[in-house]
C-alpha cells in the first residue's frame, strides 16, 4: 500500500501517533498537523495537496543540484545491484569510497588529503573531536584537550556535537555537556559591533576573543578552535574579512589546531568548493556532509589535514573509532555522481561569477529597503534578512523570534519555503537557481514581508 491510498488527514494522524520530529514542539505540531511533502523537481517541492513551493533552503542546506536528478538514482541503483553494502573494517574497502576519497583530496585545500566517512554532519563532528584530542595524546600532550567554539554555533545534535555547538536551548536539554569545551563571541557585527566600530576592527575584536580564551586556559591546555566559516543555522552570520586571517594567525601562534565545520558551506555554496578556499583558511580538519550527495543519500566526510593524518598513521596504532556505514558504497557512488554533475554543469563557477553576485544585488535592491528589514547580507548562495521593528534603532518585535515566524508563514503561504532562526530569515537555495529563480524568490519574499507588516503593526 502506497501513501497515495491515504488522505492528508490520515497521514497526519499516523504521523502524530508514531513519528517524533526533530527540533519540534510535538504538542503544537500534532495539533496543527504536518505538511506532507510528496514530490519535488528542480528547485520546487510539492505537498500532498498539490501546492508548489520554491525551495529557498535546498531541503536542509543540502540539495545543491536540485531535485529529480535521475543520474543519482541510477548511480544508487547500479551500485545496489553490484554491491549494496560492505564495511570498511577488517582491512577491507570497496571501490566507491576509495575513488571518492581521491576526488575529495583533489578539490580540498592542498594540505588536506585524507577522509573519514560517516552518515551525518553530527557524526563527522564527533569524529573530529575524538581525532583532535587523540592527536595530542599521540604527540605526548594529553593535557592539550580544551576546544574553543563560539556562542550560537551549530555543530550537530549528538551529545558531542551539541557540546561543541553554542546554542543555549540545546545545552539546557543536554543536562551535562562533554567537558573542556568553551564558547566565545561570534563574529556578528549587526548586533555586536560597537558604535562607530568598522567591520575590520570588529573582526579583529571578535578574533581576539579566541586568543583571550587560549590565554585564559594556557596554550598548553588548548587542543583546537572549531568554527563554521559562515555560521549557518545560527543565522547566516558572515564574518568580516579581517576575522579568519586573524583567527588563523592566533591558532598558529599558540599551536592550536583549526577545525572547520563546512557541513553547510561545503561543495559550492560560497562560490568555491569549500569556504576554506573562499576565506583563505588552511584548516587541520573540515567536517562535511549535506551537499556531498545533495541529500540524496546520508553521507558525511571528515577531511583530515596532513599534520594530523601523518601522526595518526605513523604513531597512532589502532584508531578505535568508526561506524557500520562508514564509507557506505551506495552513498559514496551517489556522492561521486553528484560531484561530477556539480563539476560538469559549472555550478561552483556559476555561484561565484553569476548567481551569487546577482543574488546579493537583488537582496540589496529589492528587500533591504523594506520597513521590516534591518539588514540583508549574503555570500555565494546563502543569505540572511534581519527582521526588525525599527530600522534605525534595530529594535526587535516581542516576543523574540515571533516576527520572523510571521514572515516565514506568509512566505510559505505564497509559495516560498524559507526558514526563520530567531529574528532572522535565512536562505540557502539549490545551486541550480538562475537569475529568474532569484527574481521569483525576491517577489515572493517581498509579498510575505508586506503581509507580515500588516499583521505585526496590529500588535
Amino acid at each position: 500500500m502506497t501513501y497515495q491510498n491515504y488522505s492528508l488527514k490520515q497521514l497526519q494522524q499516523i504521523d502524530a501517533a508514531h513519528h517524533l520530529h526533530p527540533f519540534s514542539d510535538h504538542k503544537e505540531l500534532r495539533e496543527a498537523g504536518s505538511r506532507i511533502i510528496t514530490r519535488a523537481n528542480g528547485p520546487f517541492i510539492y505537498d500532498s495537496e498539490g501546492a508548489e513551493l520554491l525551495d529557498g533552503m535546498a531541503g536542509l542546506w543540502c540539495v545543491n543540484i536540485g531535485y529529480g536528478r535521475d543520474e543519482l538514482a541510477e548511480a544508487a541503483y547500479a551500485q545496489m545491484k553490484e554491491l549494496p553494502y560492505y564495511n570498511s573494517f577488517f582491512k577491507c574497502s570497496t571501490p566507491t569510497p576509495v575513488l571518492l576519497s581521491k576526488k575529495l583530496a583533489e578539490i580540498a585545500p592542498k594540505n588536506v588529503n585524507q577522509v573519514f566517512y560517516g552518515s551525518s554532519g553530527s557524526e563527522a563532528n564527533d569524529t573530529a573531536l575524538r581525532l583532535v584530542r587523540h592527536y595530542w595524546v599521540i604527540e605526548g600532550k594529553p593535557e592539550k584537550n580544551r576546544i574553543i567554539s563560539r556562542k550560537m554555533a551549530y555543530h550537530g545534535s549528538t551529545i558531542a556535537a551539541t557540546s561543541l555547538g553554542g546554542m543555549d536551548a540545546m545545552h539546557k536539554q543536554l543536562n551535562g555537556a562533554v567537558p573542556n569545551i568553551v564558547h566565545v563571541m561570534m563574529p556578528y557585527a549587526y548586533e555586536l559591533a560597537l558604535p562607530g566600530e568598522s567591520d575590520h576592527d570588529f573582526g579583529l575584536r571578535a578574533a581576539k576573543s579566541v586568543e583571550d580564551a587560549i590565554l585564559e586556559a594556557g596554550a598548553d591546555k588548548v587542543a583546537a578552535f572549531i568554527g563554521e566559516p559562515v555560521m549557518g543555522a545560527g543565522g547566516v552570520k558572515i564574518p568580516p574579512a579581517s576575522y579568519w586571517p586573524e583567527v588563523q594567525r592566533i591558532c598558529r601562534k599558540y599551536d592550536v589546531l583549526l577545525m572547520l565545520d563546512e557541513v553547510i558551506t561545503g561543495y559550492g555554496r560560497t562560490g568555491e568548493w569549500f569556504a576554506a578556499q573562499t576565506f583563505g583558511i588552511e584548516p587541520d580538519t573540515i567536517t562535511t556532509a549535506k551537499a556531498l550527495t545533495s541529500g540524496y543519500q546520508p553521507l558525511s566526510a571528515l577531511l583530515v589535514g596532513d599534520r594530523i593524518a601523518s601522526t595518526l598513521v605513523d604513531k597512532g596504532g589502532e584508531f578505535n573509532h568508526g561506524y557500520t556505514y562508514s564509507g557506505h558504497p551506495v552513498a559514496c557512488a551517489v556522492a561521486l555522481k553528484n560531484l561530477e554533475i556539480i563539476e560538469q554543469e559549472g555550478l561552483v563557477e556559476r555561484v561565484r561569477n553569476d548567481t551569487g553576485p546577482y543574488f546579493a544585488k537583488a537582496l540589496q535592491e529589492r528587500i533591504a529597503g523594506h520597513d521590516l528589514v534591518g539588514e540583508v547580507r549574503s555570500i555565494g548562495l546563502m543569505g540572511a534578512i534581519e527582521i526588525v521593528k525599527d530600522k534605525a534603532t534595530k529594535e526587535r518585535f516581542l516576543p523574540s523570534g515571533s516576527a520572523a515566524v510571521t514572515v516565514r508563514d506568509h512566505a510559505i503561504a505564497n509559495g516560498m519555503m524559507l526558514r526563520a532562526t530567531g529574528d532572522t530569515m535565512i536562505l540557502s537555495p539549490p545551486l541550480i537557481w538562475t537569475r529568474d529563480t532569484i527574481d521569483m524568490a525576491c517577489e515572493r519574499i517581498g509579498k510575505a514581508l508586506d503581509l507580515a507588516q500588516v499583521d505585526l503593526r496590529k500588535r
